[in-house]
């Protein structure tokens, strides 16, 4: 039976690396795999994953419009798509979240999400806050704040690494605009310590 999975972490914890692995691994089995990435997250170029290691490949676009079922669908009839792998996946919506449940349960394909667990004000994205209820399998990718415990937050900063508390939930940035933290950490920056290094 196909599954639904959920690799998540905050910045910097080698999610996009891992789905490349991933697809890698597939691709050396003479196995093909569809690659999906968020629309907005144009860092490394439009329709691209890529890793800040070097590693890349070519990815479809999604944005709130898409439909994944018939998108998938319509891919595998193409040429069939032995896995889909997800990057950006805290940008799914509920809708497309389900959709992916689909592909497994109706097509048979796994699929590996890859997303930030929370903002940068520790509340959840869209759709991690489904895939965490619907996903078949979670993973956590670790990454570690500055004290050297597990980091489990990041706090968007402005550019003298000053915390910021406002905003929209969205705004793409790398190192230059977030930082990953513990929770203790992350907690004495909204208490008032407004550096996050």
């Amino acid at each position: 039976m196909a599954k639904l999975y959920f690799y998540y972490s905050t910045m910097n914890a080698g999610k996009s690396t891992t789905l490349l692995q991933s697809s890698f691994n597939y691709q050396e089995r003479g196995m093909h795999t569809l690659l999906l990435t968020a629309a907005l997250d144009d860092r490394y170029g439009k329709g691209k994953v890529a890793s800040r290691i070097g590693l890349e490949q070519e990815a479809d676009l999604f944005d709130e419009d898409v439909n994944l079922f018939q998108h998938v669908i319509r891919r595998n009839t193409a040429k069939t798509v032995d896995c889909v792998l997800v990057d950006e996946a805290q940008f799914l919506n509920k809708d497309q979240v389900w959709q992916l449940s689909e592909v497994c349960d109706q097509i048979g394909i796994p699929v590996l999400c890859y997303g930030i667990r929370t903002d940068f004000k520790g509340e959840l994205f869209a759709g991690s806050q489904w895939l965490l209820a619907w996903a078949d399998e979670l993973h956590e990718l670790k990454t570690i704040c500055h004290c050297g415990k597990k980091a489990t937050m990041v706090v968007r900063v402005d550019e003298n690494g000053m915390a910021l508390h406002q905003g929209s939930q969205v705004e793409i940035g790398g190192n230059d605009r977030y930082v990953s933290l513990c929770r203790k950490h992350f907690k004495s920056v909204y208490a008032g310590d407004e550096s996050a290094n």
